[in-house]
Parts: structure tokens; sequence; C-alpha cells
């Protein structure tokens, strides 16, 4: 008994992880409701209260951490191992649309869409880029205490991923409406294969941030306890160079006939 008391001096109990996981729980059945049940208004009510469990959840478990727990560092390296899980994901994509290229290459040329516009995968391009330069600046002037500083670029590399998803989604709009759908040929499905699984990265991203901005914003944050920044950061150089590789695909050798 002794050494198990040793072992274990205290337990603790949170219940910001139970909401977080809840709001999991209530997403996946959001979907359910509002694909495959056809229940499209209780799915999106179950969506809503889904944020407001992540948003309370997680907000609730960082301000835990910070006030209450310790700063291990090894967030990057958790990080850094997610990032290889992703690799996965995204490679199987690459594959499929290769699979897809190769095997349809004699018609390929007559499902390229007219209206794909390729300027815009260069300006989504210079976007993302300038976001890792920001969160970078947001990062380093926090380690250097200038809170406010931190704050600004923070804000700024939101609005430019934010800045991304619309004229992203935008363009999603002109494709879909001049009959370039998912379901309509190879060439369609992998694009969208490719660049959804990319967005939906870039907006996960987006809501790290604002939990990033919400514990830099309240002062839970110091200068010397920045791992969830640096875990924050390392996310999004990832999201942004794995977009060149999306658009290059899906773009320049998509359009190629």
């Amino acid at each position: 008994m002794a050494h198990a008391a040793i072992l274990h001096p205290h337990h603790e109990t949170s219940l910001w992880p139970f909401l977080t996981g809840l709001g999991v729980l209530l997403l996946a059945l959001a979907l359910l409701a509002f694909f495959p049940w056809s229940m499209p208004l209780g799915g999106v009510v179950l969506a809503g209260l889904s944020l407001v469990l992540f948003a309370v959840g997680l907000s609730g478990w960082a301000r835990e951490f910070f006030t209450h727990g310790t700063e291990e560092g090894f967030g990057p390296v958790a990080v850094a191992c997610f990032i290889l899980s992703e690799v996965i994901i995204f490679g199987t994509m690459f594959a499929a649309f290769w699979l897809a290229r190769i095997d349809h290459a004699s018609e390929w040329a007559s499902w390229i869409p007219a209206n794909l516009n390729l300027m815009l995968a260069l300006w989504l391009t210079l976007i993302l880029w300038a976001s890792s330069a920001t969160i970078l600046l947001a990062e380093r002037a926090l380690e250097h205490g200038s809170r406010g500083a931190s704050l600004f670029w923070l804000v700024a590399t939101f609005a430019l991923g934010t800045l991304f998803v619309v004229l992203h989604m935008n363009e999603w709009g002109h494709l879909v409406a001049d009959g370039f759908r998912v379901g309509s040929n190879a060439y369609a499905t992998t694009f969208y294969g490719l660049t959804g699984v990319h967005t939906s990265h870039v907006i996960v991203g987006l809501a790290i941030q604002l939990l990033l901005f919400g514990v830099v914003a309240s002062g839970i944050m110091t200068p010397n306890r920045t791992t969830f920044f640096r875990g924050a950061s390392l996310y999004w150089h990832f999201v942004d160079i794995m977009w060149i590789m999306v658009a290059s695909n899906a773009y320049l050798i998509g359009s190629t006939p």
C-alpha cells in the first residue's frame, strides 16, 4: 500500500476532457442525422451543441492546464508524431489521384474544367506562405515577452487562413455550378478529395488558433510556457507545406492533358 501511495500520491478528476469527448460524439451524431438519417434540422442542432461543447471543453481544459499543470515540453514531439500519421492520410489521397490519372489518361483532357483558375492556386499559395511567416512572428513575439505583438500576428494569421478558406470555397462553388462535381468524373472526385481534406486541416488549424489566442490574451500563457504555441505553429507549418503538394497535383498536374 505504501508503494502504491508513492506511485499514485493523489488522484485528480477533470470535467473538461469529458465535455470535449461529448462534443466529438455529438459531431458524429450530427453527421449521421444530417446525411443517412435525413434529419437536417436535428443535424444542425447537434452540430451547434457539439461546437459549444468543444469551445467550453477545450477552453476549460486549456485554462486548467496553464493554471495547474506542468510544462513537460512534449507538445511539439506529440504534434510531430501526429503529423506523421497525417502524412498517411494525404498519401492515400495522392495515390488515389495518381491511379485515377493513369487509369483514365485517354479521357482526362475532356474532364479538365475550362474555368479552373491556376492563378487563384498561386494566390492561395502566397496567402498560406504569408500565414506561416505571421504565426512564426507571433511565436517569437511571445517568447520575447511582447504579448501585444503576438496577438497582432495571431490575428493576421487567422485572417489569412480564413481568407484562404473563403476563396477556396468560392472557387468550389463556381466549379460545381459549371458541372465539375464530386462523382461526375475521376478528376473531379480526386480534386475535391485532395483540396477538401487539406481545407479541413486548415479549418482545424484555425480552431486551434482561436484557442491559442484565448490563452495568450488572457495572460495564462507566459513566455516560459510556450509548448502549446510551438505545437500549434508546427501544425500550421505542416498545413502550409502540404498545400504545395496538393496544389501541384490537383491544379498543375490535374490540368495537364
